[in-house]
């Protein structure tokens, strides 16, 4: 339904995410046979390409599981998200995404943002020399996307570009939280902030 709604206020390109749980990059049977079903209706219903990442137990890329989704989702262009930065190795890492035939690769540079990981982010880029495009991601703001654009000569990146709006609603239950304790405030809604989308894409046109 999201994704349906989407395609008709948006022009620009729509990739889907799909992600059957939270958690770690290895994936049961099962887990597989939801990923594939979320692929073929994602085709279905308009997305414009996907995005999945799996690996194995010992942190490396799983070839045989990214070749049978990558064989669902074609002809539609495939980005290898996040995971990436959980690899044991991830030169060795981006030469298998190459290998396999994958469009993009998400990466903060194996770090807790792409700023920390910018150095490993660049040489990423290097290593690929268009081969794959190397996208930058993780605590990206209109504060740091300037450094981070030059600092690894990237050209795309990727951000939430969030802000939290209050809830609408008047009569408040304190009482009960709608999931774990670490999660969201029940009465604060997290969107996108379409001035900062506008600045972050200002500074990118300034520099790309």
């Amino acid at each position: 339904g999201l994704l349906q709604v989407v395609k008709q206020c948006v022009r620009v390109p729509v990739f889907v995410m799909i992600r059957p749980r939270g958690g770690d990059f290895l994936y049961s049977d099962r887990e597989v046979e939801v990923m594939k079903a979320d692929i073929r209706l994602a085709k279905l219903h308009g997305a414009d390409g996907l995005v999945f990442g799996a690996l194995t137990e010992d942190g490396r890329i799983d070839t045989e599981l990214c070749t049978a989704l990558l064989a669902v989702c074609r002809p539609l262009p495939v980005t290898f998200h996040r995971a990436f930065d959980m690899v044991h190795d991830p030169l060795v890492a981006l030469e298998t995404l190459i290998s396999l035939g994958f469009e993009r690769v998400l990466t903060s540079g194996c770090d807790s943002s792409a700023l920390e990981g910018l150095s490993l982010i660049k040489r990423l880029a290097e290593q690929a020399k268009g081969r794959i495009v190397v996208v930058p991601g993780g605590g990206i703001t209109e504060r740091n996307l300037q450094r981070i654009l030059e600092g690894s000569a990237a050209s795309e990146f990727h951000c939430s570009a969030r802000s939290a709006r209050d809830s609408g609603m008047k009569f408040r239950n304190p009482n009960v939280a709608m999931g774990a304790s670490f999660s969201a405030p029940e009465y604060s809604i997290k969107v996108a902030d379409v001035a900062k989308v506008r600045t972050l894409n200002a500074i990118a046109k300034n520099i790309l």
